[in-house]
């Protein structure tokens, strides 16, 4: 007996996808997105904008450091933007009004941007260099490399007000900086994933959580013994050369 699947036109096609988008988003998301679409792109432009001017002054020290001292302490630079539904969910787990009012007052690491460094010591060097800049206000420094978090988690954090410059007037938006190492980028970037997996037994994840915690550990101590390498090379170059 053949089996008969029924064939769906266009329109059928978009209702039954409008209707799963229904059912996937909520209610909150769909009305923030409704009554501020204009004003939302603004206020995200705004934070693309202070994004921008961050990591110019990033690639700014970088290019200086290449040409006065022959090293770039900067690997990489990564920026996002939080999706408007991580935003939501941050902002109903907090119990705030859902106001672009309320985003800006409340809600620090819309725009990001992480720096991926060699070595620890580049990035305190790095962030002082960022924060004596006359123009950057620092709000809020959290060190997760002095203080690590229990999973392990390295890294230092930054909030900067940062004024962007527009048609008529200046504004000052926040950007959250993130400062870490190679090894510590790999150690996150990996926990992330590893941290979304479902169905896992809790025994199992109460196992892997401690196999993840001596990975950073090991980590840790790959940082300071490179950083110990460079400093030896580094004093063998001064006394063979003087400098």
């Amino acid at each position: 007996m053949a089996i008969k699947i029924p064939m769906f036109n266009d329109s059928a096609k978009e209702e039954v996808k409008g209707k799963l988008l229904r059912e996937l988003v909520s209610e909150e998301f769909l009305e923030m997105a409704r009554d501020n679409t204009r004003p939302w792109r603004q206020l995200m432009s705004y934070y693309r904008c202070a994004m921008m001017e961050v990591e110019t002054k990033f690639r700014v020290l970088n290019e200086q450091f290449s040409l006065q001292y022959d090293r770039n302490p900067i690997e990489t630079i990564k920026t996002r933007l939080k999706s408007m539904d991580s935003i939501v969910g941050k902002m109903k787990s907090k119990g705030l009004p859902l106001t672009l009012a309320a985003l800006e007052e409340n809600i620090f690491d819309v725009a990001g941007i992480r720096i991926i460094c060699s070595f620890p010591e580049d990035i305190y060097m790095l962030a002082d260099c960022l924060l004596n800049q006359d123009d950057i206000t620092l709000i809020e420094r959290k060190d997760y490399i002095q203080n690590p978090k229990n999973s392990g988690y390295r890294s230092l954090h930054l909030i900067v007000d940062v004024p962007i410059f527009l048609e008529n007037e200046k504004r000052l938006m926040k950007v959250e900086v993130q400062f870490r190492t190679i090894a510590m980028d790999f150690w996150a970037s990996l926990e992330h994933k590893l941290r979304y997996k479902k169905d896992i037994p809790e025994q199992i994840a109460d196992e892997l959580a401690a196999e993840m915690y001596e990975c950073a550990q090991i980590s840790a101590r790959l940082d300071q013994r490179m950083e110990a390498v460079r400093g030896r090379i580094e004093r063998e170059t001064r006394e063979k050369y003087g400098e």
